[in-house]
């Protein structure tokens, strides 16, 4: 049993994945639900302040170098604008953008990605640590509900009386 918790752990942990993979995982493999959710949030949310840290500051050393300072410079300048961007139409709502961002689970919009964005957004690190959270709970919640077939289920009644 030690062996499948290990294994959504670093399951949730996996880019693009992520404990949108690793819930419905743990409930192939009979895994009890709230510990098996905890498991792939505390996995989900380990790469975060890596990411956050350390993304940035590699396309900044990038930038200066030979075979990739194009692209470093492309992504430095598009998060600039971006952010302009953001900040003009958004203000504050920025946090509850990107926490929906990562809580809506579709392929490519998990913690890794949010995280990415933000860091490349200049968001500060609190708030981005603290929205991605929020938005890694959202979707854990989303895919505990649809691999225990909640959502399939209402969705069927619904579709009955309408």
């Amino acid at each position: 049993m030690f062996s499948k918790y290990l294994a959504i752990f670093f399951i949730s942990m996996v880019p693009l994945i992520e404990l949108r993979g690793a819930i419905p995982f743990s409930q192939i493999w009979n895994l009890p639900l709230v510990p098996s959710y905890i498991v792939c949030i505390v996995g989900n949310m380990i790469p975060v302040p890596i990411i956050y840290l350390f993304a940035r500051r590699f396309l900044e050393w990038g930038q200066d170098k030979k075979l990739i300072d194009g692209i470093c410079q492309f992504f430095l300048t598009k998060g600039a604008h971006a952010r302009e961007k953001l900040e003009a139409k958004a203000g504050n709502g920025i946090f509850v953008a990107l926490m929906l961002f990562v809580g809506i689970p579709l392929p490519g919009t998990g913690a890794w990605t949010g995280t990415l964005a933000a860091s490349l957004l200049g968001m500060s690190f609190r708030k981005t640590v603290v929205a991605v959270m929020c938005g890694v709970v959202i979707a854990g919640v989303i895919m505990m509900l649809a691999s225990l077939g909640v959502l399939g289920a209402t969705g069927a009644i619904l579709k009955r009386f309408l």
